[in-house]
């Protein structure tokens, strides 16, 4: 069979199209802008939590030059616009502050590096091909189910990191582009979280926020996760077919048997994931604890793989390689959260979207609610930090305007996850991009058609649930 990796690399060079590096920079800039374009402003917290109906506007300094960071600042304001400077001092202010993420992902990619020189990965996918009979309509469906329900129960995400490689490796095998082995993995695990029936990052603070038993109200997550999952199969199957894929459901395997080698490998691999997940759950593993278990693992790899020590690091360096690009993109995105945080708008930020909500009836602020969610992700993209800041304020306003504790939650849940599907600076996606080798912007024309139809879908469930008081 031919070798995976190099059938790999037209897929990672699609038409010409931007670097998501400009993306991110123009993103890091325009937040330079908004810290002088809107006021300073802050909640009183407690601890990450927010107290509604406590922002206040403060003061604010401005000289011209600030604006290149070269001005006297006012000692007495509370508050600074960030200038060019500190736009730029972010960056690696982000990158510092990610290092044992982005160390993280550099790991898993030196690992993958030693499986994929030793054929552990081909070969395993010939297997997998072969077990299924190569029927597409079998492998994407199940692929799929089995990866949502590890997000949607136990909000399992970058442990996925370990597997995009492979499914990647396996649609290059079926003739498919990269960009469809990572929808297969991202599309199942962001609707896992779209659902989150019982993800603990999401409802452990969500619903206790809002006065609700964590977990309850299963039955319309329950609904949402079938409803979600249904079309987005559908579109990745569809997308399969505009390849010129499924005119045939089947494709060409071989049947020959991994050797013992390659099957210590992949065995050694399964009971290394599942216990990084035991381990991750029940320890609560930090991105520092971890890398150190993925080069851990790499070592053993390297043993078992007959390569020898110098061919085994030069296949670990080779695979961090082709990753090395994730940790300037996770630096730009938390670039901007420190922009917006330097010049205290980021609280402003939440303060206006809130806004939206207002009080003109149930259906209307429910929509409100998805709305402000889907923006204020954009600079909040963890979901567990968009739970503290936002529960506490949409919670009484909802009720307030007569939508129920449960559809306030869900509003947040829809946002969270929708946003999550596309953004450029969630880390999450980031870090997924780059493991797949799949530029930004070829994502977010794919993801686009079926991000605009699961808004649709939000809506829809959302007036579902207003109606049936939810």
């Amino acid at each position: 069979m031919a070798d995976l990796s190099k059938e790999a690399a037209p897929a990672s060079s699609p038409m010409r199209q931007m670097n998501p590096t400009l993306v991110l920079l123009f993103i890091v800039l325009l937040a330079v802008v908004m810290t002088w374009v809107l006021d300073s402003g802050q909640f009183q917290h407690e601890g990450k939590k927010v107290l509604p109906g406590t922002y206040q506007v403060i003061d604010k300094s401005f000289s011209l030059g600030q604006v290149v960071g070269l001005g006297a600042s006012d000692s007495s304001a509370q508050a600074q616009p960030a200038s060019l400077i500190d736009g730029f001092l972010a960056i690696p202010a982000g990158i510092i502050k990610q290092a044992s993420l982005i160390v993280m992902v550099l790991f898993i990619g030196g690992m993958f590096g030693i499986l994929n020189e030793a054929g552990a990965i081909s070969a395993s996918l010939e297997r997998l091909l072969s077990v299924t009979k190569g029927n597409i309509y079998v492998l994407v469906p199940f692929l799929m189910i089995a990866f949502s329900a590890g997000s949607t129960f136990m909000g399992l995400a970058k442990e996925y990191l370990l597997v995009i490689p492979i499914v990647v490796a396996l649609m290059n095998r079926l003739g498919l582009p990269n960009i469809l082995g990572l929808a297969i993995v991202a599309i199942a695990v962001k609707v896992g979280y779209l659902a989150s029936i019982t993800n603990p990052y999401a409802l452990s603070i969500a619903q206790p926020l809002v006065g609700l038993q964590i977990f309850s109200g299963l039955s319309m997550r329950v609904f949402s996760y079938c409803v979600f999952m249904l079309f987005g199969v559908l579109y990745v199957l569809w997308a399969i077919r505009k390849h010129g894929k499924l005119k045939d459901a089947t494709v060409a395997f071989s049947a020959t048997r991994l050797s013992s080698r390659h099957t210590l490998m992949m065995l050694t691999l399964a009971v290394g994931i599942a216990f990084m997940v035991y381990a991750a759950n029940q320890w609560q593993l930090k991105n520092a604890q971890l890398a150190s278990y993925y080069l851990f693992m790499s070592m053993i790899f390297a043993a078992m793989s007959g390569l020898g020590a110098s061919a085994s690091a030069d296949a670990f360096v080779s695979g961090m390689k082709k990753v090395l690009i994730a940790g300037l993109l996770i630096g730009l995105a938390t670039a901007v959260e420190i922009v917006l945080s330097q010049g205290k708008v980021m609280d402003t930020l939440i303060n206006d979207l809130v806004q939206l909500v207002g009080q003109h009836g149930a259906y209307v602020s429910a929509y409100g609610m998805f709305i402000c969610q889907l923006l204020l992700d954009i600079v909040i993209p963890s979901t567990s930090g968009q739970a503290a800041v936002t529960m506490p304020i949409l919670g009484p306003l909802g009720q307030l305007s007569g939508v129920a504790p449960q559809t306030t939650v869900l509003a947040f849940l829809f946002g969270n996850g929708l946003t999550n599907m596309i953004t450029p600076t969630s880390s999450g996606l980031l870090i997924f991009l780059a493991s797949a080798q799949v530029g930004w912007t070829q994502w977010a024309k794919f993801i686009l058609p079926l991000f605009l139809f699961f808004m649709l879908l939000s809506i829809a469930m959302l007036t579902f649930a207003v109606s049936i008081g939810y």
